[in-house]
């Protein structure tokens, strides 16, 4: 998989999300909604999407996602929502530092270390 910046994982995520909303394909305006960004950086970034091979969308058409586009995507939402998830309701984090500190670690984070982490905290919950 081509490792992408963190705003076109940012992006990807959010089609993901919608994709998962609606079903099927969603449109770039969507897009810019829920990240509170402009159309036109919606577009720029779905073309590096594509590019890549994470997204396929015709001309002014709605986004879809590859199949590697759907992996990567799920990847990094997961990741999200398990580092969310441990600084709410583990370390008592408020709602909003959660937010975008997951938002900040989910990008950073490495495979191996994801893993070794979600192990542990496997272990700690069969321990209690």
């Amino acid at each position: 998989m081509k490792k992408l910046t963190v705003a076109n994982e940012d992006y990807l995520e959010a089609i993901v999300e919608l994709c998962d909303k609606s079903g099927s394909a969603v449109r770039s305006v969507d897009v810019a909604t829920q990240l509170g960004v402009s159309k036109a950086s919606v577009n720029k970034a779905v073309a590096i999407l594509k590019d890549a091979g994470y997204v396929d969308q015709p001309f002014y058409g709605d986004i879809t996602l590859t199949d590697e586009g759907r992996a990567y995507g799920e990847e990094v939402l997961g990741r999200h929502h398990a580092l969310y998830s441990f600084l709410r309701e583990t370390l008592g984090v408020d709602e909003e530092t959660s937010e975008r500190e997951a938002c900040a670690m989910e990008h950073t984070i490495s495979n191996d270390t994801m893993r070794r982490w979600v192990a542990y905290l496997s272990n700690q919950k069969r321990g209690d």
